[in-house]
């Protein structure tokens, strides 16, 4: 019986090994599908509707770097401010956070279409729950966000607006899942370029000026 049983086990088995659980009586498969993407085709009568989607793809493209890069830093002054507890030593990081995400994305902001900088709020709220009206507010104060957002109502946009991915972002959703997916390619780009922290490096030395402060070591160096 060893012998048997020991021949037996060396035996290769050929196949897929799988897991399975039990639930009650019955033996179900547990395992992980690949994402599947199920679209539609555009018929002729709907051409202006491709080309609508073709743009806003386009689009989306364009910015989704931009609204990565954003969440990630934004993420970042969340956590580090909440260790901050005197109120001036806060008012000067969030300023020092302006500075930065200004010295990082103002030059390419100023070129976006309206329409493109529509999509980079809705973007940022989706990778961080923070409408633009919310992080405007944070960084610079209420006033400046009932500012900001008066402008963006010139625009027909809505700063308080709140992404809504099962409805009406509905088809800037699935464009996001193809990028995540793999499916569309977007151009890379690394934040804190060298140019951006060149003008970071002289707001940083202004606003520790303003606030009487000495500059660290480690920022002051070129």
């Amino acid at each position: 019986m060893c012998m048997a049983s020991f021949g037996i086990a060396q035996t290769p088995v050929e196949g897929i090994e799988q897991r399975f659980q039990i639930e009650g009586q019955d033996t179900v498969l547990s395992g992980k599908l690949p994402t599947a993407f199920v679209t539609g085709k555009w018929n002729p009568k709907s051409k202006r509707e491709q080309q609508k989607y073709d743009r806003l793809t386009r689009n989306v493209v364009k910015v989704y770097p931009y609204a990565k890069i954003s969440a990630g830093l934004l993420r970042e002054y969340a956590h580090e401010v909440s260790a901050i507890e005197k109120e001036t030593d806060q008012d000067l990081y969030y300023k020092l956070a302006e500075a930065e995400l200004r010295a990082e994305f103002e030059e390419e902001v100023k070129h976006l279409t309206v329409s493109q900088g529509k999509l980079l709020i809705k973007l940022i709220d989706r990778e961080t729950g923070a409408t633009g009206y919310e992080i405007i507010k944070k960084l610079r104060g209420s006033f400046q966000a009932a500012v900001w957002q008066s402008l963006a109502r010139l625009f027909g946009s809505n700063l308080k607006e709140e992404y809504d991915s099962a409805g009406t972002d509905v088809q800037i959703e699935v464009i996001v899942e193809r990028i995540e997916a793999g499916r569309l390619t977007v151009a890379e780009r690394k934040p804190r370029t060298a140019k951006a922290t060149a003008k970071l490096e002289k707001r940083k030395a202004r606003l520790y000026k303003k606030y009487g402060l000495q500059l660290p070591v480690a920022s002051a160096q070129p």
